[in-house]
């Protein structure tokens, strides 16, 4: 059984919303980076660069995040742009639901590596299951869930939905 919880319309919103905020906590920057995890992730920052790209005269710079969600320890983390594309930088690390935090947490550990001007991270989803201490500074709803429970984010051409299902 599934129910919606966000219609398209009301993604949309808060797709605008995020990247406000975003854009706020950057107004000064001439570059910002938006880092979306493959997958939903991913999906979710193009969104997000889009509206943003309409709202600054920044360069927001769309960068790809590789990891293995399952197993990121064994697989590592990789970027689109290389290291040298995000040093000194604002990133912000995106993806579509925050579970327990472990896709993040690799996400944020890859970046640190070097230094940045500011890390911050965004979720359509924050589930507060946490493992990791790891927060999304920007989100799209929070639910308490059970564990049994399952979020689907599905961003099909203008047909986005959020569904738990049981």
């Amino acid at each position: 059984m599934s129910n919606r919880i966000l219609s398209h319309e009301e993604i949309q919103h808060k797709i605008k919303r995020i990247a406000y905020q975003i854009y706020e906590a950057n107004v000064n920057e001439e570059e910002i980076i938006i880092a979306g995890i493959e997958g939903g992730g991913l999906s979710f920052a193009k969104k997000i660069q889009s509206v943003l790209q309409q709202i600054t005269d920044a360069n927001i710079t769309l960068c790809k995040v590789h990891m293995d969600k399952k197993n990121p320890l064994n697989s590592g983390v990789s970027t689109s742009i290389p290291e040298s594309g995000y040093t000194n930088r604002s990133v912000v690390l995106v993806d579509d639901v925050l579970n327990s935090g472990t896709t993040l947490i690799y996400g944020v550990h890859h970046f640190l590596k070097v230094p940045l001007k500011q890390l911050k991270t965004a979720v359509l989803v924050n589930r507060n299951h946490k493992k990791y201490p790891v927060k999304a500074d920007y989100k799209g709803i929070s639910l308490s869930t059970s564990l049994l429970e399952h979020i689907i984010v599905e961003f099909k051409n203008n047909n986005d939905s959020v569904y738990l299902s049981e």
